[in-house]
């Protein structure tokens, strides 16, 4: 058992508060699974800027950092600390050789997300805690998702943590346990995906990675899964510019959805909506097994 929430703005007024109402939406789920949490916040990018989310146990490892990455790669970078994590801003031309750079540089500072708008926080703790940890009620943006872990496939750690990120501007939550994992996760090895851990949910965002690279969208990679992933699974996903919900066929796992003319938004149960504005006027709804729903900010442009 985990909780799930997802907000997608379309009132661009509204962006100011993502971080608050995403925190709040996250801290009434916190009984669906008390022992990590982490929240994805997706802002309007900057042209020709990116960033990498970082985390390390000790901060400390952080103070040298933007000197050593430009002595790595001769790029100048900006590294701004938030406790345990650190954002670094960075020319998106150089995004894969700094990524690159830091696993070099200092095996214990771990990439939690990059790419163009995405900032990525978990830890170990309560929901509350985390949001306070990282000062998330104070970030905008355009998009985010959030989770609140209960483990049952893997270890407690931060990496164990949700979302995963696999992609670039791409992560995953999860509530529930999927089936047949371990054989998936070989054939993406073999196509030259990564893995951090043994989380079951890993893989299922490193999946739709791989489905995307292929030339799918979102709802598309979707729409694949639900043929090639075995098990229990309410999936909650995030990109550059989209957000995406898909239920397994059988749909074991509570779900509830909520549509103003202002926004999307995802809750594990209804009460992580209540305090959403409009909310008593939202067309609210379970979402159907089997079926993919998604909504892109490019796209409605």
């Amino acid at each position: 058992m985990c909780g799930i929430v997802g907000l997608f703005l379309k009132d661009k007024s509204l962006e100011p508060e993502l971080g608050n109402l995403l925190s709040d939406m996250l801290i009434t789920m916190t009984d669906r699974g008390p022992d990590s949490a982490g929240i994805a916040i997706y802002g309007a990018p900057s042209r020709g800027r990116a960033k990498i989310t970082v985390q390390s146990a000790d901060p400390a490892d952080f103070a040298a950092l933007a000197a050593q990455l430009k002595d790595a790669t001769g790029h100048e970078v900006a590294v701004t600390v938030k406790s345990t994590h650190a954002v670094i801003d960075l020319d998106s031309a150089a995004l894969d050789e700094t990524r690159a750079a830091i696993a070099a540089i200092n095996p214990r500072i771990r990439v939690m997300g990059a790419g163009d708008s995405v900032e990525i926080y978990k830890e170990t703790g309560l929901p509350k805690d985390v949001v306070s940890r990282f000062d998330i009620r104070a970030m905008g943006g355009t998009h985010g998702i959030g989770h609140t872990r209960m483990a049952t496939e893997s270890a407690v750690t931060t990496l164990g943590a949700h979302p995963f990120s696999t992609g670039a501007d791409q992560c995953l939550v999860h509530n529930g346990s999927l089936s047949n994992h371990n054989n998936l996760r070989r054939e993406l090895k073999r196509e030259g995906m990564a893995f951090e851990t043994e989380n079951d949910s890993e893989v299922a965002a490193a999946y739709l990675t791989a489905e995307m690279a292929k030339g799918k969208d979102l709802g598309e990679a979707l729409t694949g899964a639900l043929d090639d992933l075995d098990g229990f699974f309410t999936f909650v996903v995030g990109t550059k510019s989209g957000f995406g919900v898909v239920r397994d066929p059988i749909a074991c796992k509570p779900a509830v959805m909520a549509e103003t003319d202002r926004y999307v938004a995802f809750g594990s149960e209804y009460r992580a909506l209540v305090n959403l504005p409009g909310i008593e006027t939202a067309r609210v709804w379970e979402p159907e097994p089997a079926t993919v729903y998604f909504w892109d900010h490019d796209k409605a442009a």
